[in-house]
């Protein structure tokens, strides 16, 4: 019987790892290896490479990031050795034994004064450690493994982990009135919707390496977000928009992260649901 390539997930009990787990019965086609942080912490270089020698495989989807943004201001150093480092050594590893290396990157990576969907050749300009940090990450992807894919997203939710999505529920449901950002604007990626996407990446038998946007269709802000999230749970919690300057955080969130995703479209056939029907989804999963 002919062997199943095989795909490690690192990051496995984040949002996008879960994610990514939930659909493994979708694909029987390939075998399937999950590694959390604490299996494989992959800022431990010797052991990431220990690992790959011992599971030999095909493709790797690197899920796994230091995503603290406000921390990442006080602890740069791991948030490089995390996000940059770590994907240096992946990729190398991976471009030496003949396997695939699928990267995930972020909106920070822009400067956010953006004011049209921005494409995978826009100058970018991190504001952020984090977004400095996950910019670097691509750049070491790129530098060790010409190969590679790097699918940039923002907004992640999905019914694990902490997220926007998870927060607001808890707000909305114990709160009488909750206070969201309506001046940053962007598009929420429901984790399953983007699992899917880099699957069908792997899927699709045709590897073009290069910078790829995903994330749903729309434009909105934070507070049409958790608008939305209320409309569809249902409580009498009021909602007040406030300006970003009226919630300030360590680390500087862009004001503008709407990604242009024709690209990956194009050439991966990928789907690109509406973010309310995503939302829909997602809501069902979490009550269940």
């Amino acid at each position: 019987m002919e062997k199943k390539p095989t795909i490690v997930v690192t990051g496995s009990q984040g949002q996008l790892g879960r994610s990514l787990k939930d659909l493994e019965s979708e694909y029987p086609q390939y075998k399937f290896v999950f590694l959390s942080r604490s299996d494989m912490p992959i800022h431990h270089f010797e052991l990431v490479r220990q690992f790959f020698e011992g599971i030999q495989p095909d493709y790797v989807i690197n899920a796994a990031a230091y995503t603290a943004v406000d921390r990442a201001e006080l602890e740069k150093e791991l948030a490089f050795q995390v996000n940059a480092e770590a994907v240096g050594v992946m990729a190398a590893w991976c471009h030496q034994h003949g396997a695939k290396f699928l990267q995930v990157s972020t909106d920070y990576v822009f400067d956010g004064k953006g004011n049209h969907p921005y494409v995978e050749t826009d100058p970018t300009g991190p504001q952020s450690v984090y977004g400095s940090s996950k910019l670097a990450g691509e750049q070491q992807a790129f530098q060790f493994n010409p190969d590679c894919i790097v699918v940039r997203t923002a907004w992640v939710y999905s019914p694990y982990g902490k997220n926007f999505f998870k927060t607001m529920v808890s707000l909305l449901r114990d709160k009488p009135t909750i206070h969201v950002v309506n001046d940053q604007v962007g598009t929420p990626t429901y984790g399953r919707d983007l699992a899917k996407a880099l699957l069908d990446i792997v899927a699709s038998g045709k590897w073009q390496p290069g910078v790829y946007h995903y994330s749903n269709e729309g434009r909105i802000s934070w507070y049409d977000f958790a608008i939305e999230i209320q409309r569809q749970i249902g409580t009498d919690c009021a909602i007040v928009a406030i300006p970003t300057t009226a919630y300030p955080t360590p680390a500087v969130r862009p004001a503008y992260s709407v990604l242009n995703k024709k690209k990956i479209i194009d050439v991966f056939g990928v789907s690109v649901p509406d973010w309310k029907l995503s939302l829909t989804d997602c809501v069902s999963r979490y009550r269940d």
